[in-house]
């Protein structure tokens, strides 16, 4: 494929670009960034053009998200663009799930946006159920049962009386791509995790509102991925410096990385960062007993995939350890001790011991029954139980799925480390293959090239090879 040529809309207004350029916006939980990309001769080539810091704040002893934060950084990283003289044509964001933020019957934002990690849905979960079991409520939406889901959050400001002036429901992507257009759409893939779409229908599951008494009409039709939100408002065009369209991306930022991935049909992946989420990609939802009580859940991917997976504590182990010894050792030298250790004993990374402790190092120690137990056995432990956790989930998936994974695509920060990718090769006897860390950037991009062009994602996904060294591991 050769350069792509301006075309149409934004593009056509600024002839002088040669190559057409897409901005992605990629916002985590602790950070977001701007990667400004563009397709030359069949190749994809991207920058980080403008970062920074988002975070939880505390208001009230409620767990919050500062939106006009994160809306100012956005217009601020897009403004970037015109200082480089590199002017995106399409635009497209993409975010964490779960999240979302209400608007009143003047479009005002009902404040405050609180974040999934406040404590207020432990007790909505269980509420939720007496209405709606869990089995009920998995087979309806395939989604696994978590009490921060979207589901118990909105039950709470029913509680509350948040929902009694709600007019308009917006997931974090769809309200941050709002704010730069005037025009509000619900994404499919991040509404997915909200527990509320029907897996069958791949809509809103109108039953599900009925039975908790959530106002149906504040939700919009799911709309698709590479499909148009809306120009710049003339307001964001005055401050940014020019105009471009915004368009979707798969706006959960797994649904993005996965996009990204060259899956074939026996193929599994690993998005490995502070969480390891494994899984395959299925073009049906399996939502029966076996797959709720695996806890592996059915998140919704661009052109109506399914993400069938699992989510496993990760690197978030490693970094609580580093920072734990005063960041005094470098991952590398972490892992060099791992590897100079000969214990076997192990952990479950999934157990609730592990998700917030004081120290990571005691848990581990304490779970192990070694409390005095050498730091570099405690790094072994961790890596061995990781392989080993990958390994039964792979089995678990291709129980449940009748798949039989031939090989694992390891993306994300965590695919770095070398030692747990060769480890994770010889546990679960796969091919594993690295080379896509950017993969939740690569696939906001790619959705963008996919509208501008008008290909597949199948092609998408050649771009990738074309652009990427994807290599196996060696064990």
């Amino acid at each position: 494929m050769g350069a792509v040529q301006p075309m149409g809309g934004v593009a056509r207004r600024n002839e002088e670009v040669k190559e057409m350029y897409h901005l992605a916006i990629d916002i985590g939980a602790s950070s977001g960034r701007h990667i400004l990309g563009r397709l030359k001769e069949g190749r994809l080539e991207s920058e980080e053009i403008y970062r920074f810091e988002n975070g939880i704040h505390q208001l009230d002893g409620t767990l919050t998200w500062d939106v006009d934060h994160l809306v100012q950084h956005i217009k601020k990283g897009i403004a970037r663009c015109a200082e480089l003289g590199k002017i995106p044509a399409t635009v497209a964001i993409d975010t964490w799930g779960v999240d979302y933020v209400l608007l009143d019957g003047q479009e005002q934002e009902i404040l405050p946006v609180v974040a999934y990690r406040d404590g207020r849905t432990d007790a909505g979960a269980a509420e939720v159920a007496k209405i709606l079991p869990q089995e009920e409520l998995y087979a309806r939406t395939g989604i696994q049962k978590q009490n921060f889901n979207t589901i118990y959050q909105l039950w709470c400001d029913k509680q509350s009386g948040k929902l009694d002036t709600a007019a308009h429901f917006l997931m974090m992507p769809d309200y941050l791509s709002y704010k730069l257009t005037g025009v509000m759409k619900n994404e499919y893939t991040n509404a997915t995790t909200a527990n509320l779409v029907n897996a069958e229908s791949k809509e809103w599951d109108t039953a599900i509102l009925e039975r908790l008494g959530i106002p149906a009409h504040i939700f919009l039709p799911l709309a698709l991925p590479t499909t148009v939100v809306g120009e710049f408002t003339p307001a964001v065009q005055a401050e940014v410096g020019f105009n471009a369209t915004v368009i979707l991306c798969p706006s959960h930022d797994t649904a993005s990385a996965v996009a990204a991935i060259p899956l074939e049909e026996d193929c599994a992946y690993i998005s490995s960062g502070t969480w390891s989420l494994i899984g395959t990609e299925n073009t049906y939802p399996v939502t029966g007993p076996a797959a709720m009580a695996a806890n592996l859940t059915n998140e919704g991917g661009i052109e109506y995939r399914f993400r069938f997976l699992k989510n496993i504590m990760g690197m978030w182990l490693f970094q609580n350890i580093r920072k734990e010894l005063g960041k005094q050792y470098t991952y590398d030298e972490m892992m060099k001790m791992a590897m100079s250790s000969d214990y076997e004993g192990l952990i479950d990374p999934t157990d609730d011991a592990f998700m917030a402790p004081q120290s990571m190092l005691g848990a581990i120690r304490t779970y192990l029954g070694e409390p005095e137990l050498p730091l570099g056995d405690v790094l072994a432990c961790v890596y061995h139980s990781l392989a080993a956790s990958y390994e039964r989930s792979i089995r678990e998936i291709e129980q449940i799925s009748g798949k039989k994974i031939g090989a694992i695509h390891i993306v994300g920060g965590g695919s770095k480390d070398a030692y747990l990718n060769r480890l994770t090769a010889k546990q679960t006897g796969c091919k594993v293959y690295v080379g896509l860390t950017e993969a939740t950037a690569t696939g906001n991009l790619l959705s963008q090239v996919m509208y501008s062009e008008k290909i597949s994602l199948a092609a998408a996904r050649e771009i990738v090879k074309e652009t990427f060294k994807i290599s196996e591991v060696t064990v």
